[in-house]
């Protein structure tokens, strides 16, 4: 009796599977990534080595000063003045940048002029302008203007010290870079949000607070995390005038042991570690507010190189095997 027609595609088809399951798939051996990241290791080993090993570093005199009382004090100036000057920054450059995207050209000018003036200039001019404000300004006064009545009046340098005058630099400063962060968070929001929340009667203010700016988060968060890592080790500026941060007090020491290398290398273990621990919340905080976005944004690092290395060994073992 002979196969009917309808029969014989299915044959062919049944014997291309039994073929495809007798074949072995072999991944690709990148060779040239392999030995580029021998390469890679051996470099870094052998820099590592070379450093353990140099009598100039004395490690002697970096450990007795990493843990010391003087460091310390420094770190939390340094902290505090990278916290308020972002906070500053945050408020102020939210404010200015709602203020640029103002439908009033007075507003605008003026958010446009501030972002102008304060991103224009370098920062360290800035520090040391407000250093010396006493030099163009001997008192602050609050008044009426352009009149002899004074309601409070306070002595410029008793009022501006070097921590206060840095804490101005640094704040107006991200202020003006924050701005523009918070402003191109905005406009990628689709306007039909802003119309729809408009349609249901929403004021514009509850409209920015409730609709665009949760949304305008995703695009916010991640250069605004690399600011904050950013202010934490622009901190070190305010040395020039003595704000009495961490590098302000690593001068200091190294002043009077002359020991410039080994108290340089303590500064830099310490802006490490303090920028890795920043760099935690602000992983976190891309992954929450990247949800629904892309897939991997939801898998923190240490879970995608955990699945790296177990999709690794899975299919040495499978070749093995």
């Amino acid at each position: 009796m002979t196969a009917s027609p309808a029969s014989a595609p299915a044959t062919r088809t049944e014997e291309a599977a039994v073929r495809a399951d007798e074949l072995t798939a072999v991944p690709v051996r990148h060779w040239g990534r392999w030995i580029a990241t021998a390469l890679a290791l051996l470099s870094l080993v052998g820099l590592v080595g070379s450093l353990a090993k140099n009598p100039n570093l004395h490690w002697d005199v970096v450990g007795h000063y990493l843990f010391a009382d003087l460091i310390f004090d420094g770190l939390v100036t340094t902290l505090w003045l990278t916290a308020a000057a972002m906070a500053i920054g945050l408020a102020l450059g939210t404010l200015v940048a709602v203020m640029r995207l103002s439908a009033s050209p007075v507003l605008y000018a003026l958010s446009s002029l501030f972002v102008w003036l304060f991103r224009g200039t370098p920062l360290l001019v800035q520090i040391i302008f407000w250093a010396y404000a006493a030099a163009l300004y001997k008192h602050v006064m609050i008044g009426i203007p352009f009149t002899t009545v004074t309601f409070v009046q306070f002595d410029t340098n008793s009022l501006l010290t070097p921590s206060i005058a840095a804490l101005l630099a640094l704040g107006l400063n991200e202020a003006a870079y924050a701005s523009e962060i918070v402003r191109a968070g905005i406009q990628s929001v689709d306007p039909g949000q802003t119309e729809a929340a408009h349609s249901l009667g929403m004021k514009p203010a509850l409209t920015m607070r409730r609709i665009v700016l949760p949304q305008a988060m995703r695009v916010i968060i991640p250069p605004m995390g690399n600011e904050t890592i950013n202010m934490l080790k622009t901190t070190a500026y305010v040395s020039v005038i003595a704000a009495h941060d961490l590098m302000s007090n690593i001068q200091d020491v190294y002043a009077q042991n002359y020991q410039v290398v080994p108290m340089l290398v303590v500064a830099a273990l310490w802006y490490l570690a303090l920028t890795t621990v920043l760099s935690v919340p602000q992983a976190w905080l891309e992954r929450r507010y990247g949800r629904g976005t892309t897939r991997m944004a939801q898998v923190s690092p240490l879970r995608r190189m955990f699945v790296g290395v177990t999709d690794l060994l899975t299919t040495n073992r499978e070749r093995k095997g």
